[in-house]
C-alpha cells in the first residue's frame, strides 16, 4: 500500500501532537444534545458516572413543546441523595461537584400533565469525558519534560477552544428554545383569533336572524289588530 505524498514522510513529534489535538477537539467541543419526547404522566431517568468524587458534572436541558413547555428534574447521587431538584421548570443549565464517585441518576418527570407529551433536549457532561478526548493518542511523554513543557500550551489552548465553542452552543439552544417557544406562542394566538372570530361571526348571524324574526313578528301581529 503507498503512503500518501501530500505530507512529508516523518513529520516533527510535537507538529504531529498539535494535529492530533486539532483533529481531537472538533468531537470535545461538539457536546451530543440528545431529544426526548416524554408521554403524560411518564417518568424517564438517564445515568451518567463520575470516576472521583468531587468531580465536575454538567447538566442542560430545554423544553422545546408540548403543554407550558414545563417539567419536573431530580438529580441524584450514587447514593440517592439529592443534589438538584425542580418542579415546572422550561429550562436548566447546572454544573455542580459529585459527592461520591459512581453513577449519577438525571430524571425527568411529566405526571403534572394529563393529555400534554414533552419534547426535551438534553446533555450531561461528566469532566473525566473530556480529559480523556484532551489526551494524546499513541505519545508517551513520560520522562520527556521538554516535550511535556511545549504540549501544555497547546492542551491549555484546546481546553480554552472547548469552553468557546460550548458557550456558543449553550447559546445557540437557548436561542432555539426560545424560537420554538416564541413559535408555539404564535400559532397559539393564531388559532385563538380563528376561534374568537368564526365565534364573533357566527354571533352576529343568530342575532341577525334574530332581529328579523322579532321584526316580522311584530308586523303580523299588528296586521293583525288593523284587521
Amino acid at each position: 500500500m503507498r503512503r500518501s505524498s501530500l505530507l512529508p514522510l516523518a513529520l516533527p513529534p510535537l507538529l504531529l501532537l498539535a494535529l492530533r489535538l486539532a483533529v481531537l477537539a472538533p468531537p470535545l467541543a461538539a457536546a451530543t444534545t440528545l431529544t426526548y419526547r416524554m408521554e403524560p404522566h411518564e417518568r424517564a431517568c438517564f445515568y451518567t458516572s463520575a470516576k472521583s468524587r468531587g468531580e465536575k458534572m454538567a447538566f442542560y436541558f430545554a423544553v422545546q413543546s408540548g403543554g407550558s413547555f414545563d417539567v419536573d428534574y431530580e438529580v441524584t447521587g450514587p447514593n440517592n441523595e439529592d443534589i438538584l431538584a425542580g418542579q415546572r421548570e422550561r429550562q436548566g443549565d447546572f454544573i455542580f461537584s459529585a459527592p461520591d464517585a459512581g453513577e449519577h441518576a438525571f430524571c425527568f418527570s411529566n405526571k403534572m400533565s394529563t393529555f400534554s407529551e414533552k419534547v426535551i433536549d438534553f446533555d450531561v457532561t461528566a469532566e473525566h469525558e473530556q480529559n480523556a478526548s484532551l489526551t494524546p493518542v499513541g505519545h508517551d511523554l513520560s520522562g520527556k519534560e521538554d516535550a511535556k513543557a511545549h504540549v501544555r500550551p497547546l492542551e491549555e489552548s484546546v481546553q480554552r477552544l472547548h469552553e468557546m465553542i460550548g458557550g456558543l452552543s449553550r447559546h445557540q439552544k437557548y436561542f432555539r428554545t426560545r424560537e420554538n417557544r416564541n413559535f408555539a406562542t404564535v400559532e397559539s394566538t393564531q388559532n385563538r383569533v380563528f376561534w374568537f372570530g368564526g365565534s364573533e361571526a357566527f354571533m352576529l348571524v343568530v342575532v341577525a336572524a334574530f332581529q328579523v324574526f322579532v321584526i316580522q313578528a311584530f308586523f303580523n301581529k299588528s296586521g293583525k289588530a288593523r284587521v
